[in-house]
């Protein structure tokens, strides 16, 4: 049986000490801090860093308590020992003319700290499930061109580039880039 002091050993399915559950209006703190320590690693040389400086937690905490309030079975978090360490946001795609029964994972971040030990794993997995069991076909999300960590992430976990799917917006005075990866069964 795997311990505390060894928090990436897989257990049933589970990171042995993690528990993934659905945020409450008391985690939406906790999940903006995650969001914007997440940004400013994983973004670092794509996004510039003035943005990046200037992204605030009370902003964040704002978004998270409407999104919370609106969807609160598609916002769930990772906890270990207590203290929230990444979370995912889901539901039906926001893309124009997507099928109805197309999900999208909206957001999935997790603390740096716990990058790479399945955090992440767990989270996708869990928003999957909920979107079979909502009865989603497909899943799609979007990732920036260039962050080569969650494109590795989203292939290993089953998603695939969809062709045509770039699109281009500006943020914090850059020009960047997103693409569409879309995996064919949710679950």
């Amino acid at each position: 049986m795997a311990t505390r002091s060894e928090p990436n050993n897989v257990l049933h399915g589970t990171l042995a000490g993690i528990q993934i559950e659905p945020a409450t209006s008391r985690e939406c703190r906790a999940i903006a801090e995650v969001h914007v320590e997440s940004w400013q690693h994983a973004y670092k040389g794509l996004i510039p860093d003035q943005y990046l400086a200037s992204l605030s937690v009370p902003e964040r905490e704002a978004m998270w308590l409407r999104m919370q309030e609106q969807q609160p079975s598609h916002l769930l978090i990772a906890r270990d020992a207590g203290q929230v360490v990444g979370f995912v946001a889901f539901g039906a795609s926001r893309d124009s003319g997507a099928p109805e029964d197309q999900g999208e994972i909206w957001a999935i971040y997790v603390k740096p700290a716990f990058w790479s030990a399945g955090v992440g794993r767990l989270l996708c997995l869990a928003a999957l499930q909920q979107l079979d069991v909502e009865g989603y076909g497909a899943v799609s999300l979007w990732v920036i061109v260039g962050n080569q960590r969650a494109i590795r992430f989203y292939e290993h976990a089953g998603f695939v580039l969809a062709p045509a799917s770039r699109k281009q917006f500006e943020l914090g005075g850059a020009m960047l880039e997103e693409v569409r990866y879309v995996k064919a069964h949710a679950s």
